[in-house]
């Protein structure tokens, strides 16, 4: 699937992501999919990338639908940092990329708070996901307690810093970041107010602005407020959950980031 690399002077101004996280039949992804590339048309708008992080089941079906030169990149959930071995129910980079994909969404607080994910853990799929040549997406975001001491700014830079180790500026350049405050995910999440979403993307830009690939924002999204997130300093694109689950949420997004760039 043809894209801009990240990094370089043609890439994309504005990411527009949703990752399905456990939805979706595989007939229910397939027509997702179809009516998504039905309607680009080969052709994602100027200046913004797409992407879709379906659940692995829906991984192949999904790139056979859009096919090798789809303007839209394909993701997985997660992937493990080995490239093979006895790690029961875990899936590798290698055979993510064999399925289709070219992201890889890293350190959820889901998976974070579920399944271990740690600092280290992280650190150790950003490597594979760059070794292997697919772009890491990692996300970050503190829990309402550390929002209310005043310290979220302080806690997504050492999540971010401890998963970014060691890599140079080449590596740095191919890395999403998605800033996603618990507080405001999920079901139960509480929609983010502009102002409350200043001081994190202040600390983010000045660390990693011109360095990464871009800073999205993820957390209770939705057709009122996308552009007004898409207006805030540093951001350079959503990652959506229910909003995008329907492709009619998903396509007026992707109208919202166009019409953003346009102003």
């Amino acid at each position: 699937m043809a894209h801009a690399p990240a990094g370089s002077s043609s890439a994309p101004a504005v990411w527009i992501g949703t990752s399905w996280k456990m939805n979706k039949t595989l007939a229910q992804a397939r027509a997702w999919a179809e009516g998504l590339r039905d309607h680009l048309g080969g052709r994602a708008p100027d200046g913004v990338q797409p992407f879709v992080i379906p659940s692995f089941t829906a991984t192949t079906t999904v790139a056979e639908v859009l096919g090798p030169d789809s303007p839209v990149l394909l993701g997985v959930q997660n992937a493990h940092w080995e490239d093979a071995g006895a790690w029961t129910g875990e899936v590798s980079v290698p055979q993510a990329k064999d399925a289709g994909a070219q992201l890889v969404e890293i350190g959820h607080s889901e998976r974070r708070e579920h399944f271990g994910e740690t600092v280290e853990t992280t650190r150790l799929k950003v490597a594979a996901a760059l070794r292997h040549g697919l772009t890491p997406l990692l996300c970050i975001g503190e829990s309402l307690e550390v929002k209310e001491r005043g310290g979220s700014a302080a806690f997504i830079l050492e999540q971010a810093a401890g998963a970014l180790e060691g890599l140079d500026d080449s590596a740095l350049s191919r890395v999403l970041i998605a800033y996603e405050p618990i507080w405001a995910i999920g079901e139960r999440g509480r929609p983010a107010e502009v102002d409350e979403l200043l001081e994190p993307f202040a600390a983010l830009g000045e660390a990693c602005t011109g360095k990464v690939a871009g800073l999205l924002y993820g957390g209770s999204v939705n057709l009122e407020n996308a552009a007004g997130l898409l207006g805030i300093e540093h951001v350079s694109g959503l990652f959506v959950g229910r909003t995008a689950w329907q492709l009619e949420g998903y396509l007026q997004l992707l109208n919202i980031a166009e019409a953003h760039l346009a102003a």
